[in-house]
C-alpha cells in the first residue's frame, strides 16, 4: 500500500447546516492591494482565499498596525481622489480583483462596530452595493446624518445589504455603523434622475451600483411627536400581538417567544426622553399598557398551550430537558476535564483543498491526518488509494485558534490518500513532519513539529450519554461543542421535535421530501448507518472530519454529516451523526495488511500498544505472539 497522505491557505473565516462537501465559500479566491497610510508608497498585497470582511482579510498582512482601533479606521476604495469610503465589515467578496485600498486612522470613533450583526460572508451576486453622497438632501443641513466628520472629504460612502435577507435601506445603513442611529424616516432621490426617490423601508435589492442623495423628514414639535409614536407603538404592539398569535396557531411557537418580541420592540422604540409609567428613562411607551393587551389575549395563549401541552406534559418536556441539559453541563464544565480537552485538541486541524473545500481532520498517529473522505470529492484519482490530481493542492492548519496569529501551516509529505467512500467515509493523509510558524507579534519564524496523535485515545462508541465536538465550523477558529447522544431508538421523536414548528404548515412537505432525498432512512433503526451516532451540534459547514469525545475524554466518533432543509433566511439540520471511529480502524487496518503496508501496519501496531480496543482489532486471534504480529 502506497503511504496514506494530503493544506489553507491565509487563515480567515467568517454555517450549512449539512457537512455535505464542507465549506462552499472556500472556493473563494482574488487579490486585493492596500496602502496602510495616505502616504505609504508601496501598495501590499492581499491574497484572499475565503469569503471574510474587508478588514479581516487586510489582517492576515504582518504590517497591519494594532495600536489603532478598528473603530478609527477609514478605507478608501480606489484610488480616484477620495470619492468612495467602504466599511470596515465590507465583504471582501465585493472588491474588485487587483482594487487598492488606502487606510487611515483618525483619532475620533468613525465607526459603531456593535451594530454590525454576526453573518457569514457571502459571494459578490449576493449583496447589492450601492454609494451614499456625503453631502445630503433635504433636511440634512440642520441635522448631520454621518457619524464623524472624517467622511466628509468622501464624495459616497459605500453601502451593501443581502439581497437574499429582504434586506431593507433602513437595515443596511443601521447596520453600516457610520450613520447616526435616530435617522428617522429618509429618502434616497436617485442620482440620475432626482425625481425618482426610495423609501427606507424598501429592500436593497434593487440599488446594485446606483448613486443616491439622503434627505430627512422634518422633525415634528415634541409634544406632536411623543403622541404620534405613542399611538403607532400601540397599534404596532396591537398587531404584532395579533400577528404572534397567529403565528403561534400555526407554527407552535412559545409563549416566551411572544414576551421577546414584545420586550425587544419596547426597548427599540423607546427613545423621546421622557420617563413612562415603568421608570424606565428615555422611553414613550406605556409598558403597563403593553401589559394590559397581552392580557387581553391571555384567554387565546392559554387555549394554544393546553392544546399543545395537554395536562402535564409541558412540565414533564420541561424537566426531561434540564435533566439531560444538567448531564451535559455537569461533565463538560469540570475544568480538569476541559482542560484535558483543550490538550487533545491541540492535535485537530483546519483541512484546505484549495479552491474546493475547508473541512477539519485531527492527527491520527506521527503526521498522519483522519478527515472525512468527501473533502477530496473530485480532486483525487485512481481506484483504491486516491492520487491527488496534479493540480490540487491541500494545507492543514495547526493552532488556528485566533485569526491570523501564531498557526502554523503543515503541507502535504505524498500525493497518495487512504480513501474509502462507500459506507465507510473517510480518508488519511500524510504530512510533512515539520512546518514554519510565524509569529506577526515577533516577526519571528520557527519551526513547528505536528502535534501528538490521538489514535491511542480511541474507543468504542457510547449508546448514550454526553459527546463533544472540537472542529473549525465554517472555516473558523476552533470550536468546541458539549452536546449530547440521541438513542437510535430516540432518533425518529429528536427528528419529529425539530419538525414541531411547522408541523401544520405546508412547509413542512418540503422538508420530509428533503431529507428523505438526503437518505435520512439510513440512520434509522434497519437503515445501514444506524450504527452510526447522532446529536444535534451547532458544528455545521467546515466541521467534517472533526474528532468526536465522550464524557471520559475517549475519542470515538469522526463527525461526518447531517440532514437539512433549506429555511427561508437559513439551513437548518434535523440530525447530525458521526461514524465509529473503531470501525474505520478496523477497515484501514485491513489495507494495511495488503502487500506494501508491512512497516506502516508495524508502526500502527507499536501506536497501539495497551489501548485494548485496538489490540483486539489489530489480534482477532488472542494466541497470536508479538512474533507472529510483527511478520503480518
Amino acid at each position: 500500500m502506497e503511504d496514506a497522505v494530503g493544506s489553507e491557505t491565509d487563515p480567515c473565516a467568517k454555517r450549512m447546516k449539512k457537512e455535505k462537501d464542507a465549506f462552499p465559500t472556500a472556493g473563494h479566491s482574488h487579490r486585493f492591494y492596500v496602502k496602510f497610510s495616505p502616504s505609504d508608497h508601496k501598495e501590499h498585497a492581499i491574497n484572499c482565499d475565503q469569503a471574510r470582511t474587508v478588514l479581516q482579510a487586510i489582517k492576515t498582512c504582518h504590517k497591519y498596525d494594532e495600536q489603532f482601533s478598528d473603530e478609527n479606521l477609514v478605507i478608501q476604495l480606489g484610488e480616484n481622489d477620495r470619492k468612495y469610503a467602504i466599511a470596515t465589515h465590507f465583504p471582501c467578496t465585493c472588491i474588485r480583483k487587483d482594487e487598492l485600498l488606502i487606510l487611515s486612522h483618525k483619532k475620533e470613533k468613525t465607526e459603531e462596530t456593535q451594530c454590525q450583526d454576526e453573518e457569514p460572508i457571502q459571494s459578490e451576486d449576493m449583496y447589492s452595493v450601492f454609494s451614499i453622497e456625503t453631502v445630503g438632501g433635504i433636511n440634512t443641513r440642520t441635522k448631520p446624518f454621518i457619524r464623524s466628520h472624517a467622511f466628509s472629504r468622501f464624495k459616497y460612502l459605500c453601502v451593501y445589504g443581502e439581497k437574499g435577507r429582504d434586506r431593507t435601506v433602513e437595515d443596511a445603513l443601521r447596520r453600516d455603523g457610520r450613520f447616526i442611529d435616530d435617522l428617522g424616516n429618509f429618502t434616497l432621490s436617485d442620482n440620475t434622475d432626482p425625481n425618482k426617490s426610495t423609501g427606507c423601508t424598501q429592500p436593497v435589492k434593487h440599488l446594485h451600483e446606483k448613486e443616491f442623495k439622503l434627505s430627512l423628514e422634518k422633525a415634528q414639535p415634541e409634544k406632536t411627536q411623543l403622541k404620534s409614536n405613542k399611538k403607532a407603538v400601540t397599534e404596532e404592539v396591537k398587531q404584532r400581538i395579533n400577528v404572534t398569535l397567529k403565528t403561534m396557531g400555526n407554527n407552535k411557537l412559545s409563549v416566551q417567544d411572544l414576551v421577546d418580541r414584545v420586550k425587544v420592540m419596547n426597548e427599540s422604540k423607546g427613545k423621546s426622553g421622557k420617563s413612562g409609567k415603568s421608570g424606565q428613562s428615555g422611553s414613550s411607551v406605556d409598558v403597563e399598557e403593553i401589559y394590559d393587551l397581552l392580557r387581553e389575549q391571555y384567554a387565546g395563549l392559554k387555549e394554544l398551550m393546553m392544546r399543545r401541552f395537554p395536562g402535564d406534559s409541558y412540565k414533564k418536556t420541561l424537566n426531561m430537558k434540564k435533566k439531560n441539559f444538567g448531564k451535559i453541563q455537569q461533565s463538560f464544565s469540570e475544568v480538569h476535564r476541559v482542560r484535558e480537552l483543550i490538550t487533545l485538541g491541540e492535535s485537530v486541524c483546519k483541512v484546505i483543498v484549495e479552491g474546493y473545500w475547508t473541512g477539519t481532520g485531527f492527527v491520527l498517529f506521527d503526521n498522519f491526518i483522519l478527515t472525512n473522505a468527501h473533502l477530496f470529492k473530485d480532486c483525487v484519482e485512481g481506484k483504491e488509494n486516491k492520487k491527488l490530481k496534479h493540480d490540487i493542492e491541500v494545507y492543514a492548519l495547526f493552532n488556528f485558534e485566533k485569526e491570523h496569529k501564531n498557526y502554523h501551516r503543515f503541507e502535504l509529505a505524498h500525493r497518495y490518500i487512504c480513501y474509502c467512500h462507500d459506507n465507510l467515509d473517510y480518508a488519511i493523509f500524510q504530512l510533512k513532519p515539520v512546518s514554519h510558524k510565524y509569529n506577526p507579534e515577533t516577526t519571528e519564524v520557527t519551526k513547528e513539529n505536528v502535534p501528538p496523535g490521538l489514535l491511542e485515545r480511541f474507543g468504542p462508541k457510547p449508546k448514550s450519554g454526553e459527546a463533544c465536538l472540537i472542529g473549525h465550523p465554517e472555516g473558523r477558529v476552533k470550536q468546541m461543542d458539549p452536546t449530547s447522544i440521541i438513542e437510535i431508538e430516540n432518533r425518529v421523536k429528536a427528528v419529529e421535535d425539530q419538525l414541531e414548528p411547522y408541523k401544520d404548515t405546508a412547509f413542512i412537505v418540503h422538508i420530509i421530501n428533503e431529507i428523505k432525498n438526503q437518505g435520512i432512512e439510513s440512520i434509522l433503526v434497519g437503515g445501514n448507518k444506524e450504527n452510526v451516532t447522532t446529536y444535534n451540534t451547532f458544528m455545521y459547514h467546515g466541521s467534517s472530519g472533526s474528532p468526536v469525545f465522550d464524557a471520559q475524554c475517549k475519542v470515538f466518533g469522526l463527525h461526518t454529516s447531517g440532514y437539512v432543509y433549506d429555511f427561508p433566511k437559513d439551513t437548518k439540520s434535523v440530525i447530525e451523526y458521526a461514524q465509529p471511529l473503531l470501525t474505520i480502524f478496523a477497515h484501514f487496518v485491513s489495507k494495511l495488511r495488503e502487500p506494501g503496508g508491512e512497516e506502516l501496519l508495524r508502526r500502527v501496531k507499536e501506536v497501539a500498544k495497551g489501548n485494548p480496543d485496538l489490540e483486539n482489532i489489530l489480534n482477532p486471534d488472542s494466541d497470536d505472539s508479538d512474533d507472529s504480529m510483527e511478520t503480518d
